[in-house]
């Protein structure tokens, strides 16, 4: 399983790939490859879902060096690309400073 530490980094230097829906959900949302990758760098978790239904996977929040806030759904199976399994900014309205669900 992978660790937070190899995500952030396999995002930072573009080693991901998307499933269908993370790919329409970022063109959908105008998420740039250059977010994803200063998104990621520092990206925390802030759940975690052990028994999702293909592989252990968890929620991350990261931020854009222009304050953007995206969270990113991405599986913790291993493998060369980290694989995002859906992306989205956060509506603040259901979010407490994008980490908590309202």
């Amino acid at each position: 399983m992978k660790s937070l530490s190899v995500i952030r980094q396999d995002l930072t230097e573009g080693n991901y790939d998307f499933s269908r829906h993370a790919f329409r959900r970022a063109v959908e949302r105008n998420i740039s490859e250059t977010e994803i990758r200063e998104a990621g760098a520092r990206a925390e978790e802030i759940e975690s879902y052990p028994d999702d239904k293909y592989s252990p996977s968890g929620l991350l929040l990261g931020f854009t060096r222009s304050g953007r806030a995206l969270h990113f759904q991405v599986s913790y199976s291993d493998g060369n690309l980290t694989k995002i399994i859906t992306i989205y900014e956060p509506d603040p309205d259901e979010w407490v400073e994008f980490r908590v669900r309202r």
